[in-house]
């Protein structure tokens, strides 16, 4: 059914980036399909082996007993080791390697704690980079980047400084999880590989988001790894088992365990290193051409080269990438090539002479040096010449300068710097750097190097990183686009701009939604945006967006875009750039750009997103009740979609409390505007006024607003002022004259009919008379039925029936007064949801059927006609309740009672299984074949309901057995069959039986479910009665609308009105009087200033909220960011102080302790004052840690104490320990710059090397 969906999609022609995201979702939301993992790798290795190649050696030719190709005989086939084609020939690579399918892929599995798994696959080195790429991102599910990192330099283990080595680690991993680069490395567990692969490994070690994960892919040859054989399986591996094997592995290399994903390049020989640089070449090449984000923007994925260490192969690598305009990012400190080239990167090039570079090269590859001819000096001097005069493609980042504090702003500045210095033209470079910007979503970029004082963009400029950034749901970057000159009319003026938005709609219930409502053949336009918006919002909102006239649309041929305003400016031939500012258009105009976008980033349900937009909206108001309209509907219509309903509601309330917070902020600074606000036509959201939205969408906390209940009051006290006593009131209902005597105050002067007029037509007014004849009719009624029920009616009964007909009058009326505009199946619909009024029209066709029975001739259907009268006459009691609604006190009550009667409904539910399971139980015992059903039902569940109550039957128990309280064979209608009986008379029925489950049957029904009924009330009441009071203001307005719009005579005399309201509607055709709302577009600016106000109050409050004084005032890094907040791992904030003793003797310096290294400093050793003359400190301060957090870091105090031969402690590790008073043995070890220590700990053991004159 899915796919039959798709392919319907398919077929109507939508647009195929709008079809892929529809199919995409609709399966994702469908739960009859899921493809399992056993069928994904079936398609991924009937994929891999038609397009993926391996290389193997088809000709064995020995050489010292293997094959020139380097593999051993056993690693030949047997058609190449005795190949009659090539007998006699030399071996050749380019001839005797041919390619088969691949044999190595799948998942390789490294074991250990976490359980690292990985992607890898086997390629020939002829492989294309198209089909590497397109395994990378169809294949493996990668996407694109929007930066590619190749990281080279020194293939073999190097020492880095490790504030150096922090930089870098932390650098490369922010860069990379910021703007979603990859990655690309050597793959193998050696030098600069190393290194990435531990940077990648503490990010995952402190890490818990899977969807975060970093993408390091290694490209590397397949002939050097070790232990590669476990990889090899012709239908794939899924897991391989690698183990790093370090000390085995001789002259190949390891995978590195923390790589994501490999790349194993083959050109079938074995022990070559380097045969992987020419495939990465050209996949790095293809990547750089592929489009960047947006296709239409025309930037391409960047790419960088970041360099560490290296040798005189790292210079060609760089020369190269430089050629190609790759930017350079050189690490000073890191080594040998790396240092060498930053040393004469700042210099002119007349000084980078080859004296400098000999002197350079005899510094930094120290015992290297002598290996390196003269010739290859010049050469590597010429190719450094030509780095340094590209200036503008090299970066070298020292950690010196503060400006290159951070490796990540020193990698995206690289690429600022090298489209700065490109042959585009001024405007171009600065939305190339504008564009890739927001692709890396890095906003202080933006902030730092683009927006600066002196750049001056134009809106036009922007639209293009707008859209984006909106695609893209980057709500920092769209607020930064805003606040620097993006103007949201301009952005939205082509009327193409929203309809791409929609194209480009994520996954999301209302894309699935709006792929329905797209009819089969036609593509979405925006009025099928439009008509599911409105279904949203309800059928009293007009279309937001209608068809425009020819004058105003310029549309592209065959384009079924709908937008009501887009006009294009023409000044001789050129569009000329609209102002931004508010202009006059057509009074049914509902271009609204501001609410197009807000409309646009909630239907997606983007909280971020729509919290900007929706502070750019004109009508904000409106616009945060529609949101919660809108939201809430998509919730209920979701259904059970879990996580995305419940998110959609939670952005619901968010929306009210909005509109909440800015008419809160309206009514303090003015209550008559702010009320005008509640009654203003909306024109960008249908025609609606806010009122409207917030009871259609259920918002209960907006109407109990006091300034709305102060509206409603006013309403429900018409021209009456509202401090006029109600006994006032009263009294000119009876003796009106008064209201000509200043009896009673007026909202405003008023002339006598006016007055007179004034006081009948109150909705208040009217309120009290309808009550006074309700009564009356239930008096007259309750006569009739008591003293007056003739079999010809009387004067009295045919008043009654009057009355009635009145009654019904008023019912028909307010089903089709549709003053609101809803039509009459809406309307429907909503009278019947209404209790009160399903009380109205049961009681109406209860007293028609009673009539219709009381008027029959035959007695018995006369009688019949009275009993349904009488049981008429308690609907119409119940129906009096109604009255109580407008009541303070009352109100309330009501709503408790009826969300009781709910339960009591779901308790009946449950205690009926109870009682007709112990009545039929009974029954069954009891009594043989009663076929009476009067009787049945007597004794299967009237007498068990009746126990309830206390009323125990006598016929379970024998000494209570009387033959004179049944009938034998149940003859007598008025007496129950007997139980059987004996030729005694005695009933022969178990006895004890009878009793216990008479027993067992008051326990649960009379205990355990009238308890359970009474904690269900209690309950109820508990959590109906905080909000009593929001729910009565909320169903308050629906009475004093009913009593707003209805006539003023109460019935009977109501059917005077009636015939008034049928002559001028029906027979004189006159319109129906809507309710007549304002349009006050000055009331906008004054909304939109006191939403400014909110909003800078809001953020008041948060900058002086408890959690960000404590965020002020919390103590910092001093390395600066790690980018963890809190203690971490740490015990407490600030610094962490720990103690790392080292005691050296005259031949070997330690690294003490059974304990772990760095472990915090024991309490007696604080304490204790045991300091001798031998002791010395090494270091005292900060230090790099893994643990350190931005709040929280580790500082250490590195002591040293030495011994010599003689001293006894030399022999004893545990005098060592009593020396220092601690409570354990200590063993000597031999350390070396290979031992397993921190970083730090490193460090201060080569200082401890220094001072004692020996090499480390």
């Amino acid at each position: 059914m899915v796919f039959d969906m798709i392919a319907r999609v398919l077929l109507g022609g939508v647009e195929p980036a709008l079809v892929q995201t529809l199919a995409v979702s609709v399966v994702k939301s469908s739960r009859c399909i899921s493809l399992s993992p056993s069928f994904q790798r079936c398609s991924l290795s009937s994929w891999i082996q038609e397009n993926i190649k391996k290389k193997e050696c088809c000709y064995f030719v020995e050489d010292e007993g293997i094959c020139m190709c380097g593999y051993p005989k056993v690693h030949h086939t047997d058609e190449a080791i005795k190949p009659e084609e090539f007998m006699g020939e030399q071996w050749d690579q380019q001839r005797h390697v041919r390619e088969v399918p691949t044999d190595a892929f799948g998942d390789i599995n490294f074991g250990g704690i976490r359980q690292k798994t990985a992607k890898y696959i086997r390629v020939s080195s002829e492989t294309s980079a198209e089909v590497l790429y397109q395994l990378m991102t169809e294949r493996w599910k990668l996407n694109p980047p929007n930066l590619l990192i190749s990281v080279t330099g020194g293939a073999k283990n190097f020492y880095m400084k490790t504030h150096l080595k922090d930089k870098f680690r932390r650098g490369l991993i922010k860069v990379a999880q910021t703007t979603g680069a990859w990655i690309l490395t050597g793959g193998t567990h050696t030098g600069v590989m190393k290194h990435v692969g531990s940077a990648v490994r503490d990010y995952t070690l402190s890490s818990n988001s899977v969807d975060g994960q970093i993408v390091a892919i290694g490209v590397t040859t397949w002939g050097i790894i070790h232990n590669r054989h476990g990889l090899v399986h012709s239908e794939g591996r899924f897991p391989a088992h690698y183990y790093l094997d370090e000390q085995g592995q001789g002259r190949l290399s390891c995978l590195d365990v923390n790589h994501s994903h490999f790349l194993l390049v083959d050109d079938g020989t074995q022990g070559h290193y380097g045969v992987e640089i020419d495939v990465r070449g050209r996949l790095e090449k293809l990547i750089s051409e592929q489009p960047l984000g947006n296709k239409e923007s025309g930037v391409k994925i960047p790419v960088v080269c970041v360099v560490l260490d290296g040798g005189p192969g790292t210079l060609n690598t760089i020369y190269n990438s430089m050629m190609n305009s790759t930017p350079c990012v050189i690490l000073e400190g890191s080594g040998r090539l790396a240092d060498v080239i930053a040393h004469v990167a700042g210099l002119p090039l007349l000084k980078v002479t080859l004296a400098l570079i000999h002197r350079l090269l005899k510094r930094f590859f120290a015992e290297e040096y002598e290996s390196f001819s003269e010739i290859k000096i010049i050469e590597w001097t010429k190719k450094i010449q030509d780095i340094v005069r590209m200036p503008q493609l090299l970066t070298v980042f020292c950690i010196d300068e503060e400006k290159n504090s951070d490796l990540d702003v020193a990698i995206l500045q690289a690429f600022l710097k090298a489209s700065r210095s490109s042959v585009s033209v001024g405007k171009q470079k600065r939305e190339r750097q504008l564009e890739l910007a927001v692709a890396w979503n890095r906003v202080d970029i933006a902030e730092s190097e683009i927006f600066t004082e002196e750049s001056h963009w134009k809106s036009s400029d922007l639209h293009q990183a707008m859209f984006s950034a909106l695609v893209g749901h980057k709500s920092e970057f769209v607020r930064l686009l805003l606040e620097n000159g993006v103007c949201i009319r301009q952005f939205l003026h082509h009327q193409d701009t929203l309809h791409e938005l929609y194209t480009h709609l994520p996954s999301c219930l209302f894309l699935r939604k709006l792929a329905k409502r797209a009819p089969r053949g036609t593509k979405i336009a925006l009025n099928h945006v439009s008509d599911e918006v409105r279904h949203l919002l309800g059928s009293f909102t007009q279309s937001l967006y209608v068809p425009a006239s020819p004058c105003q649309r310029v549309a592209k041929p065959n384009d079924d875009i709908c937008l009501t305003v887009s006009l294009i400016l023409q000044s001789k031939g050129h569009s000329v750039e609209l102002p931004c500012f508010e202009e006059k258009r057509a009074p049914d105009t509902v271009w609204d750009p501001g609410r197009d976008l807000f409309l646009w980033s909630v239907l997606q349900n983007k909280r971020e997103l729509a919290e900007i937009t929706w502070e750019q909206c004109s009508d904000c108001m409106a616009a945060a009740l529609a949101a919660s309209k809108i939201l809430k509907k998509l919730a209920e219509e979701g259904g059970d979609n879990g996580e995305e309903t419940e998110s959609m509601r939670e952005l619901a309330k968010h929306y009210e409390k909005r509109a909440i917070g800015v008419f809160s902020e309206c009514h303090s600074n003015d209550e008559q505007r702010a009320q005008k606000l509640l009654t203003r036509v909306s024109p960008s959201w249908g025609g609606a006024t806010c009122l409207r939205l917030a009871l259609e969408a259920d918002d209960k906390s907006f109407i109990a607003h006091s300034g709305v209940q102060a509206l409603l009051t006013q309403i429900w006290y018409g021209e009456i002022a509202v401090d006029n006593p109600q006994w006032k009131l009263l009294l000119c209902m009876v003796f009106f004259p008064l209201i000509y005597t200043g009896f009673l105050s007026h909202v405003r002067p008023l002339n006598c009919w006016t007055r007179l007029m004034g006081l009948f037509t109150c909705p208040q007014v009217k309120f009290y008379w309808n009550i006074a004849s309700y009564f009356g009719f239930l008096c007259l009624f309750a006569v009739v039925l008591m003293t007056d029920f003739q079999p010809s009616p009387s004067w009295k009964e045919f008043l009654l029936y009057v009355w009635l007909i009145s009654l019904v009058c008023e019912e028909v009326r307010q089903l089709f007064n549709d003053s609101d505009g809803f039509g009459l199946q809406k309307k429907a619909k909503m009278y019947i949801k209404d209790l009160w009024n399903i009380l109205d029209v049961l009681s109406i066709m209860l007293f028609i059927i009673g009539l219709a029975c009381r008027l029959q001739a035959s007695g018995t259907v006369f009688y019949v006609g009275k009993v349904i009268l009488c049981i008429d006459f308690i609907i119409f009691c119940l129906r009096l309740m109604a009255i109580f609604t407008i009541s303070r006190t009352l109100g309330p009550k009501i709503i408790i009672v009826r969300k009781m009667m709910m339960d009591l409904f779901f308790f009946m539910f449950l205690l009926s299984i109870w009682v007709v399971a112990y009545g039929v139980a009974k029954q069954g015992i009891l009594i043989q074949n009663e076929e009476r059903l009067n009787w049945i039902f007597r004794g299967a569940v009237y007498e068990p309901y009746l126990i309830i109550f206390g009323n125990i039957p006598a016929s379970i128990d024998n000494t209570q057995f009387t033959m004179d309280s049944c009938s034998v064979n149940g003859t007598d209608p008025l007496k129950p069959k007997c139980p059987v009986l004996n030729d005694d008379n005695i009933p022969v029925f178990p006895e004890w039986l009878t009793i216990i489950m008479l027993c067992v049957y008051l326990l649960f029904a009379n205990i355990l479910l009238l308890n359970l009924l009474i904690a269900i009330f209690n309950y109820t009441f508990t959590e109906v009665q905080d909000n009593t009071d929001t729910i009565w203001k909320f169903q308050r307005y629906e009475l004093i609308k009913e009593y707003h719009s209805r006539p003023a005579l109460p019935p009977p005399f109501i059917l005077l009105s009636h015939l008034y309201l049928l002559i001028i509607h029906v027979l004189l055709r006159r319109p129906t009087d809507k309710h007549r709302h304002f349009k006050d577009e000055e009331l906008l600016s004054w909304e939109s200033f006191m939403k400014d106000n909110y909003l800078s109050s809001l953020r008041q409050d948060k900058s002086q909220s408890v959690e960000h004084r404590i965020q002020d005032t919390v103590e910092k890094n001093p390395a600066g960011r790690t980018g963890i907040k809190g203690r971490g791992a740490l015990k407490g904030l600030g610094p962490n102080h720990i103690l790392d003793p080292v005691i050296t003797s005259c031949t070997k310096y330690n690294l003490q302790g059974p304990a772990q290294p760095g472990a915090p400093l024991p309490k007696r050793l604080e304490t204790r004052d045991f300091w001798c003359s031998a002791l010395f400190q090494v270091y005292k301060g900060y230090v790099d840690d893994s643990r350190n957090t931005d709040n929280a870091w580790v500082e250490t105090t590195v002591i040293t104490v030495h011994f010599d031969r003689r001293s006894l402690l030399t022999g004893d590790g545990g005098e060592v320990g009593r020396f220092f008073f601690l409570p354990f043995s200590y063993a000597w070890q031999e350390v070396s710059s290979r031992t397993a220590v921190r970083p730090y700990q490193r460090e201060a053991l080569r200082l401890i090397a220094q001072l004692h004159n020996t090499n480390f």
